[in-house]
C-alpha cells in the first residue's frame, strides 16, 4: 500500500514508517520539521517538508491510507501558543479529513489520552478533541472511514530528550548524559501508563492491516507507576523536587480493552525493563 504519514520525522512517526516499510509499504511523510528532525529520516520512505496547513495534498495521488500524527504537542508549550495549536491541531486535521473523505482514503487519527483528565485542562488536550470531533463528524456526514487512536504517556527510540517538547523520559535522559540532577515535578507520586512506542506503533499497523474502522482505541500499557517509582529504579545521583506544572493529569491508566478486543493488541514492554536495560 502507498502509506501517508503526517508528522513522520517525530517520535512516533518515525517508529510507525520503521514498521510501515518493514512491512513492505511505500511510505511519504509529510512534516514541518517544527519539532520533528530530519536526522530521523529513515531510508526507503519519501519526506515532504510542508505544513499541513497548507499543503496542496491533492498533489499526492494514489494513497491508501493515512496515520495522522502531525501536532503542535505538549500541554506546557500550549499555554503559550493557543492560537496556534488550535491551527495545527485542529485547521490542520480539518483540511486533512476532507481531502481524506473526498478521495475515500481511511485517516488513523492520532488523538490524546489527556482528554479523560478535561477538555478544558489545557490548550493541547482542548484541540486534539476537537480533532476527534472532526474525526466523527466527518464519519457522520462525508463517509470518512476512521478511527481514533489515544496514546498514553509513550516513550522510546526517536523520543526528543531536550526542548519545550520533551517528556520526562525524554528530560531524564538528557540529565543523566549531562550529570544534572534529575527533576521531578510536584510530590512524584502522580502516576503515569508508561507505553512504549513499539507496542504503540504494534496498535497502529493493526488498525490498517485489520481495515478497522469506526472505532476509538485507548493505547495505554494497563499498568502505571509513579515518578518516585521509577526514581528509585534510576537511583540517580542526585534528584530535585520541582513545582508541579499546571493543566497535567495526576493519573492517567489505561483499563480498556477494545484494541486487544478488535486488533489482538497485546502491549509487552514495561518501562522497569526499559529502565534497568539502560534505557533501551
Amino acid at each position: 500500500m502507498k502509506v501517508l504519514v503526517t508528522g513522520g520525522a517525530g517520535f512516533v512517526g518515525t517508529n510507525l514508517i520503521i514498521r510501515l516499510l518493514k512491512e513492505g509499504h511505500e511510505v511519504i511523510s509529510i512534516d514541518n520539521y517544527y519539532t520533528g528532525n530530519k536526522d530521523n529520516h529513515i531510508e526507503g520512505a519519501e519526506y515532504v517538508n510542508a505544513d499541513i496547513r497548507s499543503f496542496n495534498f491533492e498533489s499526492l495521488p494514489g494513497i491508501d491510507i493515512i496515520y495522522h500524527m502531525a501536532a503542535l504537542a505538549r500541554i506546557q508549550p500550549s499555554f503559550k501558543n493557543p492560537l496556534e495549536c488550535f491551527e495545527v491541531n485542529a485547521t490542520g486535521t480539518i483540511k486533512l479529513a476532507k481531502y481524506a473523505s473526498d478521495n475515500k482514503i481511511p485517516i488513523v487519527y492520532a488523538g490524546t489520552s489527556s482528554k479523560h483528565s478535561g477538555k478544558y485542562k489545557n490548550p493541547y488536550t482542548f484541540t486534539k478533541d476537537i480533532g476527534e470531533d472532526i474525526i466523527t463528524l466527518f464519519q457522520k456526514h462525508y463517509d470518512l472511514k476512521a478511527s481514533i487512536t489515544r496514546f498514553y504517556n509513550v516513550y522510546g527510540p526517536y523520543q526528543l530528550c531536550e526542548g519545550p517538547y520533551c517528556t520526562v523520559i525524554g528530560i531524564w535522559i538528557k540529565a543523566l548524559e549531562d550529570k544534572q540532577p534529575l527533576l521531578i515535578t510536584g510530590d512524584g507520586e502522580q502516576r503515569r501508563d508508561f507505553t512504549h512506542v513499539d507496542d504503540i506503533v504494534d496498535a497502529l499497523w493493526r488498525i490498517g492491516e485489520a481495515d478497522a474502522w469506526g472505532y476509538e482505541f485507548e493505547l495505554g500499557r494497563g499498568k502505571n507507576n509513579s515518578l518516585n517509582e521509577l526514581i528509585k529504579i534510576i537511583n540517580p545521583p542526585k534528584y530535585e523536587y520541582v513545582p508541579p506544572r499546571p493543566g497535567e493529569a495526576r493519573i492517567t491508566l489505561n483499563t480498556d480493552t477494545l484494541a486487544k478486543d478488535v486488533l489482538g493488541w497485546n502491549p509487552t514492554i514495561n518501562i522497569e525493563d526499559y529502565i534497568k536495560n539502560g534505557f533501551k
